[in-house]
């Protein structure tokens, strides 16, 4: 797996494309332009990054470039919570857990999610 990090206004970008790919510069700038009011040359210079990142390929079918993700949502989203954990938390998944419950009640749902995920977990390493 690529480690990409992706900037806020990439992510945007790249949900766009995980959602409806591939796409045109134009059906992009359609997609966001209520939520960001970008303009097509603002959009492009972004594409362009993602594409010098390996994030996103272009292809050209002829009459339009078509966009692409290159990488998937949940590699993505694995390399920025590793960067997050990092930054924040000194890499300690415990301190994180224990900052989100402090500050909102869980819902059974929750924590028989979060069960489940540590037993998995443990599994995992039990090997």
């Amino acid at each position: 797996m690529n480690k990409i990090n992706l900037s806020d206004s990439e992510w945007k970008i790249m949900k766009v494309l995980w959602t409806h790919s591939p796409c045109t510069l134009k059906d992009i700038v359609t997609e966001l332009e209520g939520e960001t009011g970008w303009t097509k040359a603002t959009v492009f210079t972004m594409l362009k990054r993602l594409i010098a990142k390996d994030a996103v390929t272009m292809e050209d079918d002829g009459s339009h470039h078509q966009y692409s993700p290159a990488i998937s949502r949940k590699d993505a989203a694995i390399t920025e919570t590793a960067s997050f954990l990092s930054r924040v938390y000194d890499g300690s998944v415990g301190l994180m857990i224990s900052a989100l419950t402090s500050r909102q009640s869980l819902s059974e749902e929750d924590i028989a999610e979060l069960h489940k995920i540590l037993d998995e977990a443990e599994k995992k390493q039990r090997g």
